[in-house]
């Protein structure tokens, strides 16, 4: 089924969406989104290849359509957003694609309350710093012949399912929102407010609703269940 173009409320709106949909390409070249509409906000729902976590980024669009509920190839969604000569200028929505098992299970949209103990964000930057030199360091003092896949996973079980801070959030979901360039200092213009339904004005904070955590920042959020992601099969490396 065909939709009408969307058209990003700025360019910077656009340029957002761009780079997040680039570093989902980056770790897993047939990686997909979901698309959902709420509003004049889009939700993009992806899931970055081995962190066992979802991320979600807003955009917010001009003369947004009644509905949209579709998931799509995010590499075919990045081209159409960059094949457009001006940044901002609307852009197409691709075949709908046969869902990945994680897009049939997604956050809620509304019922957030917040969770204490999340750390500053700098903290946060720190703590991840921390791990990833942990998870390197530890793997390289491993003889070639130990270094086997079920050694590596031990070694990522341990470091990436530490609570962070005084929450229960995993630090996996940190390390995913690093990664997806979640974590950079925050920016003048917030538009990530209303991801996975939250509308809360602070711009880094913990929320929870349900199985669901949900750690939120300017550029994004990233979600994780109580339970994991494991039963789709994905790695905690």
């Amino acid at each position: 089924m065909s939709t009408a173009p969307l058209r990003p409320a700025d360019r910077g709106e656009a340029a957002d969406l761009a780079a997040f949909l680039r570093r989902l390409v980056h770790y897993d070249k047939a990686a997909a989104v979901r698309l959902q509409l709420t509003g004049e906000r889009l939700a993009v729902f992806g899931r970055p290849a081995s962190f066992e976590v979802l991320a979600v980024r807003t955009v917010l669009l001009d003369d947004a359509p009644q509905s949209m509920d579709r998931t799509v190839s995010a590499g075919e969604l990045l081209e159409l957003v960059h094949a457009e000569p001006e940044p901002g200028a609307p852009f197409g929505v691709p075949a709908a694609v046969t869902g990945p098992p994680w897009a049939g299970v997604l956050p809620p949209r509304t019922g957030w309350r917040p969770e204490p103990g999340l750390p500053a964000p700098d903290a946060v930057r720190s703590v991840v710093a921390g791990v990833v030199a942990e998870f390197r360091a530890r793997t390289e003092a491993l003889a070639p012949q130990e270094r086997t896949r079920s050694a590596l996973d031990a070694i990522g079980h341990d470091i990436w399912s530490r609570p962070l801070g005084d929450t229960a959030l995993p630090v996996r979901a940190a390390h995913a929102a690093h990664a997806m360039g979640f974590l950079r200092p925050a920016p003048v213009r917030v538009s990530a407010g209303s991801a996975a339904g939250d509308d809360s004005p602070e711009p880094f904070a913990l929320r929870s609703a349900g199985a669901w955590l949900r750690l939120r920042t300017p550029y994004g959020s990233v979600a994780v269940r109580r339970a994991g992601l494991g039963a789709f099969g994905v790695s905690v490396r």
